[in-house]
């Protein structure tokens, strides 16, 4: 019997990149995933039949992480397809670089309403169902430049950082509730945001990086994997996923 089967998870940006990876990885183990996305639907349909391929249920649901109101419809959407929510990845996060002189308040805030508004919106609306099962996984993306100075990147490093505070401070609080809270960090990863860096940057990062090559979003899927099969005595913890960046 596969790991996670009858269990359900929410991915959020689940169609492309390191939550594309994630959400295979839930259903190649029998879950249930509901992929999260907030424009691209023929990626999320991608995603859904590359599930559905494993013999798992999948969904595409459009919500801005955002948006309070769209995650509580997302919820609920979840709740009358599949009665039940066990895992929730806050996955779904932007960056809007600029040096901070140079930075607009409207980057500022999206990048945080984004990124930390989105991990409170999802989890402030799926934890109640959380505590009725009396169970339940909640793993939180978090990034290297959430814990390392990173140049022009003043919002996006602050939205990480708090996304550990949030993270530790609600496992304190739900300790003894069955409902986990955890952070997989990743350093710098293959995907679509760094596929537009020149060769030379690219050579700079692996040149800080201990084992010398960027991460994959696979990778990173093991990571949340982990913890949703095996973690149930895990909380409150930061895996770093980046190749010893961060050591």
């Amino acid at each position: 019997m596969r790991k996670l089967e009858g269990k359900v998870a929410i991915v959020t940006g689940g169609s492309r990149g390191i939550g594309r990876d994630i959400a295979l990885a839930l259903g190649k183990e029998g879950a249930g995933v509901v992929v999260n996305y907030a424009r691209n639907q023929d990626e999320a349909d991608k995603v859904v039949a590359e599930i559905m391929a494993y013999d798992s249920p999948a969904v595409a649901i459009r919500a801005n992480v955002a948006n309070h109101e769209e995650i509580a419809e997302m919820v609920t959407a979840t709740l009358e397809k599949f009665g039940r929510i066990d895992i929730l990845v806050n996955n779904a996060g932007i960056n809007r670089d600029k040096s901070f002189k140079n930075m607009t308040v409207d980057a500022w805030n999206e990048v945080i309403a984004t990124n930390l508004g989105g991990v409170f919106n999802c989890t402030h609306l799926v934890l109640p169902t959380m505590l009725n099962q009396k169970s339940g996984f909640i793993v939180n993306i978090g990034s290297a430049n959430g814990q390392v100075a990173s140049f022009g990147q003043t919002n996006y490093s602050a939205s990480k950082a708090g996304i550990i505070g949030l993270t530790r401070s609600l496992a304190l609080e739900l300790g003894r509730s069955g409902v986990t809270v955890n952070i997989v960090s990743p350093g710098f990863t293959s995907t679509d945001m760094l596929s537009g860096m020149p060769d030379d940057v690219l050579d700079k990062i692996r040149a800080k990086i201990p084992m010398n090559r960027l991460g994959a979003a696979e990778e990173v899927a093991k990571g949340v994997l982990f913890l949703v099969t095996e973690g149930s005595y895990i909380t409150g913890q930061q895996i770093n996923i980046n190749g010893g960046y961060t050591m």
